[in-house]
């Protein structure tokens, strides 16, 4: 059974609506009367559901990391830090890249080449 949805608790779900659909092209979805803003991916893919945190959780307590499949690490980071979305050092792993960031809610999120590595 593949995964099909993700729930990040946020402090500002406006913001990271935006934030998801600029740097990565999700489809901003809602229903009224409910608090949960749901991302689609356009191209397939889990869908993203930004929950209202709660007061007593902090930002970036959870221990989940959003990884992204770009087949060019280096410059999809270029692209995104034109958009004002900046990653850290690109590093080499065993046939691949990826690189680190924080939305705003503070999660962690990567971009990686692994799905395109040679070998699979």
């Amino acid at each position: 059974m593949p995964l099909s949805r993700v729930v990040l608790y946020v402090r500002d779900v406006e913001e990271t609506a935006r934030f998801y659909a600029t740097h990565f092209g999700f489809r901003v979805t809602r229903a009224e009367g409910d608090r949960i803003v749901e991302l689609v991916p356009t191209d397939g893919g889990a869908i993203l559901m930004l929950h209202p945190a709660s007061k007593g959780q902090r930002p970036g307590q959870s221990l989940v990391k959003l990884v992204f499949d770009v087949e060019d690490v280096e410059g999809f980071c270029r692209s995104a830090a034109e958009r004002g979305l900046t990653f850290g050092p690109v590093h080499q792993a065993d046939g691949y890249c990826f690189a680190n960031a924080k939305d705003p809610g503070l999660n962690a999120i990567s971009v990686s080449s692994r799905a395109f590595r040679l070998g699979g």
